[in-house]
């Protein structure tokens, strides 16, 4: 009862005109950053920080929060259309999203991504409100071995489940394993892949990498068959869900918020396993299967919803534990520092009204992202109509832009081209790109949790199994690389029989 007394006082303080004025500057550029490939909420809040310093600590927040929510509203729209994610949060959504827009649903996919995301965060809002301190207790009660398994899980969900072929989503985890470890050893500080260039000791940003594989490739493979094949205009579309579309987007909404505010509360947790692991979940539970990586909305609502749901789920260790999980809260963290406040378990007791107007701005910035986003989705859907050469050379002049932006070194540009030829080479061969861009994301996390559980035991292998938590996703893991074989196995015993 304390939580909604100290809500609505919250939300008596973010209805202040001033503050309403903040928080819609907030979620529209965070909207168009989202949209632009590379540019994402971390880079503008880090940018914005300096021109912060003058304003309220409250109305500062008010206008990260905002930023953060948009950016993750606009980084599915360049997703859906021109399968290029402006987050990594948004890869997932690529993968459907963009094939519902070339068969002429991009308004659909749009629609669903938008109606998803605010349900997901108001209910993600909900819960950040009244279970923050049952989900920061299960946080902090997870050691190293239940983390990396959890990032083993991942590993093996985009892997083994998604694509046509093990063998080809297994290499394409490899590849992404491999540009993961470029940079210095976090343990015995040895640098790895870097070929003797000093620029990558710090590692190939992941952003670089989406932008590569994704917009880069993409456009390459376009150009490659824009010779052989007569452009075509694709329709935008109904504006709007069909009752179809609403019967088959409203249980992944809700699946997808399950799954993404959990992940988002778990420290080293995040957006992007939350996404992969909701894909895969409505591919399993899907009434038409067949559909998925043809354009099924399913894969395009229930990923979407996890996206946001987790976005809230980042703020409670944030919040409540000072720790980050993300490198906008990051970023958000260093704001607080700045102002002189420390995150933490006190923080509710000696800023209650910054917090509570923070958590109440983030209910209103959904529904301001809401009503923004809604009626431009056919505007947006109509980008596709612009003729290709013009759209892909625009999307290679944003693509180079928010490459050069995330470290401002030429280096970026060339890797750029050289992750697009990659992409280019994988498409080419049928290789998945989902796999790369986990193994690039979670790689590195995956060595340091996979360390500090096997220098607990002194490097033996039990070290990696820890509590019911990580055997539990163990025995999963087991199932899900098992499942062909007991499948064929029933098939044989059931046709003998």
């Amino acid at each position: 009862m304390d939580s909604l007394n100290h809500l609505l006082s919250g939300f008596g303080a973010i209805l202040a005109p001033a503050n309403l004025l903040v928080a819609l500057i907030g979620v529209t550029a965070g909207t168009a950053v989202g949209v632009l490939p590379g540019i994402g909420p971390a880079m503008t809040v880090a940018l914005l920080l300096p021109l912060t310093y003058g304003m309220e600590p409250t109305q500062a927040f008010i206008l990260f929060a905002g930023i953060f929510y948009g950016g993750m509203y606009g980084g599915s729209t360049t997703s859906i259309l021109l399968n290029t994610p402006g987050e990594s949060a948004s890869v997932v959504t690529a993968i459907e999203g963009n094939k519902m827009a070339k068969a002429g649903r991009a308004a659909q996919a749009l629609a669903t991504a938008a109606i998803g995301s605010f349900i997901a965060g108001t209910l993600a809002n909900i819960l950040l409100v009244f279970v923050t301190p049952y989900v920061v207790t299960f946080a902090i009660s997870l050691g190293a071995p239940d983390y990396f398994a959890l990032m083993l899980l991942a590993f093996v969900a985009v892997s083994a489940v998604l694509g046509t072929s093990r063998v080809r989503g297994f290499a394409s985890l490899l590849l992404g394993l491999v540009v993961g470890i470029v940079g210095i050893d976090a343990v015995t500080g040895q640098q790895r892949l870097t070929l003797g260039v000093p620029q990558l000791a710090d590692g190939i940003d992941v952003i670089v990498v989406a932008v590569g594989i994704f917009a880069v490739g993409e456009a390459l493979w376009v150009a490659a068959h824009l010779r052989r094949s007569k452009p075509v205009v694709i329709p935008v579309g109904q504006p709007w869900l069909g009752k179809e579309d609403w019967k088959r987007s409203w249980r992944p909404w809700l699946r997808g918020t399950a799954l993404g505010f959990p992940f988002g509360a778990v420290p080293a947790g995040g957006a992007e396993i939350p996404t992969f692991l909701s894909y895969v979940t409505e591919k399993r539970l899907a009434k038409h299967p067949e559909e998925f990586g043809k354009g099924a909305i399913e894969g395009v609502a229930g990923p979407e919803a996890a996206n946001n749901a987790s976005a809230a789920g980042t703020l409670v260790p944030m919040l409540a534990i000072g720790l980050p999980t993300t490198a906008t809260t990051a970023v958000m963290l260093a704001a607080f520092e700045s102002y002189g406040i420390q995150p933490g378990p006190l923080l509710f007791e000696r800023q209650p009204a910054l917090v509570w107007t923070l958590i109440a701005s983030l209910f209103v910035g959904n529904l301001m992202l809401l009503v923004l986003n809604l009626p431009l989705a056919p505007a947006w859907a109509k980008l596709l109509q612009i003729p290709r050469p013009y759209l892909y050379a625009g999307i290679l002049f944003f693509a180079s832009m928010g490459a050069y932006a995330v470290n401002a070194q030429p280096l970026d540009l060339l890797l750029l081209a050289v992750l697009g030829l990659l992409g280019f080479g994988m498409r080419r061969f049928g290789l998945p790109v989902l796999p790369l861009i986990v193994g690039v994301i979670l790689g590195p996390r995956a060595e340091l949790q996979g360390r500090r559980s096997l220098q607990l035991t002194g490097g033996e292998l039990s070290g990696l199994i820890g509590g019911p938590v990580s055997i539990t996703i163990y025995v999963i893991i087991a199932l899900v690389l098992a499942w062909p074989l007991l499948r064929r196995t029933a098939r044989l015993v059931r046709r003998s029989a």
